[in-house]
């Protein structure tokens, strides 16, 4: 008898840790807390790559879908601020359809912002590299291309002001 209540002792101690689900699993971002190796098509069919980046600027990296609300949202209140965010370099990446990309950009007049960079990530890489689950998803690096903070969803844009000034925007 002692020796089954022992067994039962030691098998209700250690069941949580036997059945819990512990997520040990990183995403890429955060094994490599550095700006990542994108390759994104841009509007004009070439293609812009990490060190094609700006060098000592910090970089907000939105990944957005054109057809998203909260995407468009977040573009708009951009927009509305710029004047925030002149010394950041802002790329905003989609997986959606070439088109749909080139017409967002278009939309929003984005080109008349020398430092918004608008592309296609055909090869679904960033949302692998980041694990996307929710649109927008901001993603702050400093001048040295190191990861600072994430934001998945809708941030406000004094947030987002806010985020880039603690990398000494």
């Amino acid at each position: 008898m002692k020796k089954i209540l022992l067994f039962a002792f030691a098998l209700i101690s250690i069941a949580p840790k036997i059945f819990s689900q512990t997520d040990t699993i990183k995403a890429p971002y955060e094994k490599v807390p550095i700006f990542p190796p994108v390759r994104l098509v841009l509007p004009d069919k070439s293609a812009f790559y990490k060190k094609d980046l700006p060098a000592k600027k910090p970089v907000m990296l939105m990944i957005f879908n054109p057809q998203c609300e909260h995407c468009q949202h977040e573009t708009d209140e951009l927009l509305k601020h710029m004047d925030w965010f002149k010394n950041t370099t802002i790329v905003m990446a989609t997986s959606m359809p070439y088109d749909s990309m080139v017409n967002f950009r278009e939309r929003y007049n984005l080109a008349a912002h020398s430092n918004i960079i608008v592309g296609q990530d055909d090869q679904y890489f960033l949302f692998t590299f980041y694990a996307v689950s929710n649109l927008p998803f901001l993603a702050f690096y400093d001048k040295k291309g190191k990861l600072i903070s994430v934001s998945r969803g809708t941030m406000p844009i004094d947030k987002v002001a806010a985020e880039l000034k603690k990398q000494g925007h």
